[in-house]
């Protein structure tokens, strides 16, 4: 059983979409099974979803995105941005909430490469920074700690 791996973060720029995408398939080759959200919830132009209302689309996106953030190991947030992006926050609150309410192993990375800073001596906000176990500042640095873990720690856990 592969390790699954909910990949939040911004997702409304072409820009934004395409390093989402490279950076996931790199997580795929690793070993990982990724839920991207761009590519596998429900996006406009697939069926049924282009057919709904946005405000059914809506309701149809946040319960996706909630099953498929409780249900992963790992919860990955990019971070990069002025500020995180706000529905990625949400995640992060829910997957730091499960973490601690269940006691579980479930792992809280992200990955912050944007040199902006959002407050003076900070490039995030504490209750935003606190609730992860590690933030790379490379997405090499960022690999090479998946592929660390699906060589140890995970593929004890599910073989």
């Amino acid at each position: 059983m592969k390790t699954k791996l909910y990949f939040a973060g911004p997702l409304f720029s072409q820009a934004e979409r395409d390093y989402n995408q490279k950076l996931c398939l790199q997580i795929e080759n690793i070993g990982f099974k990724v839920f991207l959200p761009q590519r596998d919830g429900a996006e406009l132009d697939k069926p049924p979803y282009q057919e709904m209302t946005q405000l059914e689309r809506n309701k149809v996106i946040f319960e996706l995105d909630i099953k498929h953030v409780s249900d992963s190991d790992i919860f990955l947030f990019v971070l990069d941005g002025r500020v995180p992006d706000e529905g990625a926050c949400f995640e992060l609150g829910m997957a730091y909430n499960q973490k601690i309410q269940s006691n579980s192993e479930k792992l809280i990375i992200g990955i912050h490469t944007d040199m902006r800073a959002s407050f003076i001596n900070s490039k995030l906000n504490a209750m935003i920074e606190g609730a992860f176990d590690n933030i790379f500042h490379s997405e090499q640095n960022l690999l090479d700690f998946l592929t660390e873990i699906q060589k140890t720690y995970y593929n004890k856990s599910y073989s």
